[in-house]
């Protein structure tokens, strides 16, 4: 009887884990699926708000090489405007970012032209072996291109972007700083082999927005991406540091923190260091609590993957700010 009764609770305990791993599995393939239907939802967003934009190709080393150009309907007849470049990140396409960052809206009141490059595998050639495409090169293809249809006033180009992007952005303060004005980098540092490599023409400004909890590109530096096989980075304040030294930059930074308009569990500091050569200065925007995100951007994945999107800071006017006090000497 005491056997038996044995054998019925081992069936019972078995039966009942069975059952406990069949919801377990049910409720992980519903959150699944909650967040293809989100990521589906979001593709479809990005995609409304790109199709407002024109849609350009040239031709660089053989290759078709596509972006988007967002020109507001009423620019000043005849004067020259800044042009802006927002590059993807990482496994993204153009189309992605006039949405994320609402540029489109900004360029509207401000008067500037934005340009929206698309990757050839999804990938910009940062330096981390992602690309082996010129991208280089069609970044300067792109703005010649722009330039012959467009009055864009050549002291005034600028770029910027998130991840991937961000980095890309790295690469073009060292390599196209005869045309690139300064550059805003977004959930990314300084990619770990450009440093170097990297030998810009002229001081350049930049800018840093980082999350100090961004689980794919770490504010410490290190590995990047959700496997840690993209490559690595070098930590924020290393970043910071080579920069300032391009820069001939000796002053301590201005430090102030930003006062929290939202309860998110977010918190912006900001160092500015300023006083380099022809006026440059390198701006860094901590997000104590923030993630692989564009902060005041969307939610555009749950947080357990890519961490908070800080509503304390407006990323895409904070950056244009910093842009307009900017330009090629």
């Amino acid at each position: 009887m005491i056997f038996h009764h044995a054998v019925f609770n081992s069936v019972t305990l078995m039966r009942n884990v069975a059952i406990f791993l069949l919801i377990v599995i049910g409720i992980a393939a519903m959150g699944m699926a909650a967040v293809a239907g989100r990521v589906l939802r979001l593709r479809a967003s990005l995609r409304n708000a790109a199709d407002a934009d024109e849609k350009h190709s040239i031709k660089v080393d053989g290759l078709t090489r596509n972006y988007l150009l967002h020109v507001p309907f009423d620019l000043p007849e005849g004067k020259p405007v800044p042009l802006v470049l927002v590059f993807h990140g990482g496994g993204g396409h153009d189309w992605n970012m006039p949405g994320l960052t609402h540029f489109d809206d900004l360029a509207d009141q401000e008067n500037f032209i934005v340009a929206y490059p698309d990757a050839t595998n999804g990938h910009w050639n940062d330096s981390r072996g992602l690309s082996t495409a010129d991208d280089v090169g069609f970044t300067r293809a792109l703005i010649a291109d722009v330039s012959r249809s467009h009055p864009i006033d050549a002291h005034r180009i600028y770029a910027t972007g998130i991840s991937n992007g961000g980095f890309f952005s790295n690469r073009l303060a060292c390599d196209l700083s005869d045309k690139i004005a300064a550059i805003a980098s977004v959930a990314a540092t300084m990619p770990k082999p450009l440093v170097a490599e990297c030998k810009p023409s002229r001081p350049i400004s930049v800018l840093y927005m980082q999350g100090t909890e961004d689980p794919l590109v770490a504010i410490n530096g290190g590995k990047v991406g959700a496997a840690r096989d993209h490559g690595e980075n070098i930590s924020l304040a290393d970043s910071v540091k080579f920069w300032r030294e391009a820069d001939h930059i000796t002053s301590a930074p201005q430090t102030k923190d930003l006062p929290d308009h939202y309860n998110d569990g977010t918190h912006v500091r900001l160092q500015i260091w300023s006083g380099g050569k022809d006026d440059t200065e390198v701006d860094v925007y901590t997000i104590e609590g923030g993630g692989h995100t564009w902060p005041g951007g969307m939610q555009y994945l749950p947080k357990l993957i890519v961490g908070k999107a800080s509503e304390n800071l407006n990323a895409t006017r904070t950056i244009w700010e910093f842009f307009q006090a900017q330009e090629l000497p």
